[in-house]
């Protein structure tokens, strides 16, 4: 792991001293005009598009899966980046013991025995004539699966053709290393060309998103402020101002064992397990047939999903215990203790009509990540987005707005500042072998941000 600063770990630097040590030129002149300036950033910007494509492949070879070493180090490794781009650094250890002990802590899936926080702050020139942003980014991933599923190396990153469309390939390309290049790309071409902008622009990596939310959490309990956030998750450059919430729950289902070979006489835990899941497609149904019509576009805007199920110790036994692992949608607006609430009175519900588990109950436990639903409504940010991203891409026909079915760290920037997420690549390929961004998608991010911190944080 690289150190950075072995005394306090505080990096703080002259915002005006950048990384590259290519001549700078101020843009604001009597005779530059906002037109100029934004033409001369995005000539910046798209000149910067293979060293964002040689960062974001540094990014992808640091395997950093939540609880892992490498979650530590990418925090480290970003924080050299920032710091040479001049970005005053604060890199700072986590007291696990303190957060994970608080009432509202968001739970975790994985353990840590070391977490860092970062926020690297680019200081505005005149805070009263600007507004701030905040860039919230998660740099965890989760693990590639099954590496045959792979067509190469998944922390390894490959450019290729993909539907005659120029791709790039790996773990965390799209969830959401890309869109965390792409903001910190836009950054340093507004500096390379000398732009000075009024407000404070901050970019915060942050780790444990994929598990509960660690990294913004913490985040957020520091109390950083700012009058805007952006999160680059992948939207298809799409707008997200809102998340369904998503419970994890554990079901323990008796059974009685005995040998296999009279299993009439004992009582499967897997025979009982499946007896029960037309009740819980029959919940999930009940809790999709009403939705916000922000999540209206989607088949099944609050999944109920069964993700593991394990049972029995011995193949000549029936088993007498299983247990299964899954998530709960949380509707918009939605308390999650009445969301628990709800799967809950359904598991009494089986339990009471069925004979054997009337007196060997289902028990029902709740673990791991606990996302709440988020909903930001400010029109001021959407259009903001909107304005930067055909100016950006002006080919771009459309650009929807809507809520996505996952949670999401939204939840906990909502409550304090507009927030909404726009980012490179699609939902689909997030989690999925052979993890994809194209290349147009990450460049057009680029741009966007690019926009939106000249407009936001105001040129000077």
């Amino acid at each position: 792991m690289t150190d950075i600063n072995s005394a306090d770990i505080r990096i703080a630097r002259d915002p005006a001293q950048v990384a590259n040590a290519a001549p700078r030129t101020t843009l604001r002149t009597s005779d530059s005009s906002d037109e100029e300036i934004t033409a001369t950033v995005l000539n910046a910007v798209d000149a910067q598009l293979e060293n964002a494509i040689e960062l974001l492949g540094h990014l992808v070879a640091i395997p950093s899966m939540g609880g892992t070493e490498a979650e530590a180090e990418i925090q480290h490794v970003l924080a050299e980046i920032l710091h040479s781009d001049g970005f005053d650094v604060d890199l700072w250890p986590m007291d696990l013991d303190e957060l994970t002990n608080r009432p509202d802590f968001p739970g975790m899936e994985v353990e840590r025995r070391e977490a860092f926080g970062l926020l690297a702050t680019l200081p505005g020139h005149a805070p009263e004539l600007g507004l701030s942003l905040l860039v919230d980014g998660h740099v965890d991933v989760v693990p590639p699966g099954d590496p045959s599923a792979w067509t190469s190396d998944p922390f390894s990153l490959r450019r290729a053709e993909r539907n005659g469309v120029d791709t790039l390939f790996g773990r965390g390309t799209c969830d959401m290393k890309g869109g965390l290049v792409a903001s910190i790309m836009a950054a340093r071409a507004v500096q390379t060309v000398g732009v000075k902008l009024a407000g404070d622009l901050l970019i915060a990596p942050v780790i444990g998103e994929e598990d509960g939310g660690l990294g913004t959490y913490e985040l957020m309990r520091r109390g950083i402020e700012a009058d805007a956030c952006v999160i680059p998750e992948p939207t298809d450059l799409d707008i997200i101002p809102a998340n369904g919430g998503a419970l994890t729950f554990r079901l323990h289902v008796p059974g009685q064992a005995i040998h296999a070979s009279r299993r009439t006489e004992g009582v499967s835990a897997i025979s009982k397990f499946t007896s029960i899941l037309p009740a819980l497609e029959a919940l999930e149904s009940r809790r999709n047939a009403d939705v916000d019509p922000l999540m209206s576009r989607w088949p099944i805007a609050y999944p109920l999903s069964i993700g593991t199920v394990h049972a029995g110790d011995w193949a000549s036994t029936v088993p007498d215990l299983l247990i299964a692992e899954g998530r709960f949608g949380v509707a918009l607006g939605e308390n999650p203790f009445s969301a628990r609430a709800e799967l809950e009175a359904a598991i009494e519900d089986i339990n009471a009509n069925d004979e054997f588990l009337s007196r060997n109950p289902i028990k029902v436990e709740w673990w791991g990540g606990q996302f709440q639903s988020g909903r930001s409504e400010n029109d001021y940010l959407i259009d903001l987005t909107r304005r930067a991203h055909f100016a950006a891409a002006p080919a771009r026909r459309h650009q929807h707005v809507y809520g996505a079915p996952y949670g999401s760290d939204l939840r906990f920037i909502s409550p304090t500042m507009p927030v909404l997420q726009y980012g490179p690549g699609d939902a689909s390929a997030a989690h999925a072998p052979d993890e994809f961004i194209e290349v147009e998608s990450l460049l057009t991010s680029m741009r966007t941000f690019a926009l939106m911190y000249l407009e936001h944080c105001h040129i000077l």
